[in-house]
């Protein structure tokens, strides 16, 4: 990945800085933007190298969970 992407890491060392910092933690923040921009560097890298993290990849789960009693 190129040094000027932010990584996974960088969007956690953000997040922990300003939160530590009483900053701006909604979804609008900078924190919440970098880590955006990480989500999206590492499904590019994922994506060149053929690896997948998604649900696809494995074991799938069902949405439905069973309430006994409730219909």
């Amino acid at each position: 990945m190129p040094s000027n992407q932010t990584t996974k890491s960088d969007a956690s060392r953000i997040q922990s800085s300003q939160a530590r910092g009483g900053k701006d933690m909604s979804s609008g923040g900078f924190a919440a933007r970098a880590q955006a921009a990480a989500d999206r560097n590492a499904n590019v890298a994922s994506s060149k190298t053929g690896s997948s993290h998604g649900p696809s990849s494995g074991t799938q789960q069902s949405g439905q969970q069973s309430t006994p009693g409730k219909r």
